[in-house]
């Protein structure tokens, strides 16, 4: 089975113009990045990891004995990984892109500076993650993927095709919404086991995050895909 690059034939949704994004659909996507990537940035501003760690915060526990280049990764990373959850979703608000060209030309380039910048850190922190091997492959191909469409999308753009970069972009923050997507499959990974859970919460915590390495953004994927196949943008399908 190969990968081809294709064009969704038109049919009764992509004649005339192509279907808009759904106001609510792109109203949660913008309030949940907002929600994650402010906590994200308020939570490891309020001290050191070792600080933190005292406290049991997020991934401080783990961190806060790493060399110091891992330290530095890991406050790179969350630092533009937030970043670039906080600039996505205005990138997809047509009212910017047409009223506000230059605008949309600048916080594009910031945003892909943010992810540039947040695959370098990923890479750094993906051996020593805390979900180890699995953390390795789904972390690691996380990163891999998140520059490849980054690097896609900026090409595509810089040749004058526009379907192909916004085609690109939506796999891309498809990708960086994975921070999101993460912490929504942890709770209810965690809800469900809950009722058997006899008591410890370790374990069901270890459960539910083991799968989420590859969890947090293999969907997403399949989700942007169906995106991009809805707005007639060159979507890819396996072909004999």
């Amino acid at each position: 089975m190969t990968e081809a690059t294709i064009t969704r034939p038109a049919g009764p949704a992509t004649i005339g113009h192509p279907p808009r994004p759904s106001r609510a659909g792109w109203l949660v996507v913008a309030l949940s990045a907002l929600a994650v990537g402010g906590y994200s940035l308020a939570l490891y501003a309020q001290g050191s990891l070792a600080d933190l760690a005292g406290n049991d915060t997020g991934l401080a526990v783990h961190y806060a004995s790493a060399a110091t280049p891992v330290q530095i990764a890991f406050y790179l990373h969350v630092a533009t990984g937030s970043l670039a959850l906080l600039l996505g979703p205005a990138q997809f608000s047509r009212r910017l892109r047409q009223r506000y060209p230059t605008a949309h030309r600048l916080v594009g380039r910031t945003y892909l500076g943010a992810v540039a910048l947040g695959v370098l850190s990923a890479l750094v922190l993906a051996p020593v993650n805390s979900a180890g091997l699995v953390g390795l492959f789904g972390f690691g191909g996380l990163a891999v993927l998140w520059g490849a469409t980054a690097l896609r999308g900026y090409h595509a753009v810089r040749g004058g095709d526009l379907r192909q970069h916004r085609a690109w972009m939506i796999r891309n923050y498809a990708l960086t919404y994975a921070a999101v997507t993460l912490r929504t499959w942890l709770g209810v990974l965690i809800a469900v086991q809950l009722p058997f859970a006899g008591g410890d919460f370790q374990a069901v915590f270890d459960n539910a995050y083991a799968p989420l390495p590859f969890l947090a953004w293999l969907p997403n994927l399949v989700v942007a895909e169906w995106l991009i196949r809805r707005r007639g943008l060159p979507s890819y399908r396996l072909t004999a």
